[in-house]
């Protein structure tokens, strides 16, 4: 069932196309596209820990296929910060497997972008795909489930959820944690930033439409939020501790003493 917002944006669109055609009650209409959309909660972005990410990795056997193919895609997902979908309808012909490493990723609304690869990834896709017996230049699908089919989202998903499970055992913070593709995507952004990645270039990276969706990953810069308060501690000055009053009567302390 529609929701309240998903129900007004259709009146206000309609609404709209209303008053492009007949100009008659105006003014009712503006009144009509001046309902708000109801406000919610904006949910903190999760992210993970670098060494809680390194962890994903060292879990994986990369002696199988499936290993192979799991560190590969877990690489290529943590280099790109890509999408679920722009994941799994990549082809093997959308990466450049020579200098510069690069992939090509189909995103929202059908816009295009590229995004570096590190040599590691590449090599790693590459790997995997030697042992596959696929050609660098075939327009096959990149990755692909047990079955030979393209892989999906949510099998993508379950990957995800098998190899953070596996990594709870070394690293037990993860159990705290719910890991999706787009928690992996939230994490390459925090790293960029913490990198000192310039924010227009993360939102080309990521392939944000706007800067403010970039600019939303600031706000949760745990690292440097406490880097801020650490340059800022010694601001204030520290209050001078103070011995009760009746400390400095030697004439008390000694009878005191004397008890």
């Amino acid at each position: 069932m529609p929701t309240r917002n998903v129900r007004l944006a259709a009146i206000h669109s309609f609404f709209r196309y209303m008053a492009s055609i007949d100009p008659r009650h105006l003014a009712q209409r503006q009144a009509v596209l001046g309902v708000q959309f109801k406000r919610r909660a904006q949910r903190i972005l999760e992210y993970l820990e670098r060494s809680e990410i390194q962890s994903m990795f060292t879990q994986i056997d990369c002696r199988t296929l499936l290993g192979q193919r799991d560190d590969a895609l877990l690489r290529l997902l943590y280099n790109t910060g890509m999408r679920a979908q722009e994941l799994v309808d990549l082809d093997v012909n959308h990466l450049r497997f020579s200098r510069p490493f690069s992939v090509r990723i189909l995103g929202k609304g059908r816009k295009e972008r590229t995004c570096p690869l590190w040599k590691e990834t590449s090599d790693a896709v590459k790997k995997y795909l030697e042992v596959r017996s696929v050609r660098l230049t075939d327009p096959v699908p990149l990755f692909v489930n047990a079955g030979g089919s393209r892989l999906t989202r949510f099998g993508l998903r379950y990957i995800i959820a098998h190899r953070v499970a596996e990594a709870t055992k070394d690293c037990p913070t993860l159990l705290t944690r719910r890991v999706t593709p787009h928690t992996i995507r939230h994490t390459t952004a925090m790293d960029l930033l913490q990198s000192n990645v310039d924010l227009n270039m993360i939102r080309s990276w990521l392939g944000h439409a706007s800067i403010e969706t970039t600019h939303g990953y600031v706000e949760i810069d745990l690292e440097m939020k406490r880097k801020t308060l650490r340059s800022c501690e010694k601001l204030l000055p520290n209050k001078p501790s103070r011995s009760p009053s009746w400390q400095h009567n030697k004439d008390i302390l000694s009878w005191l003493s004397t008890l």
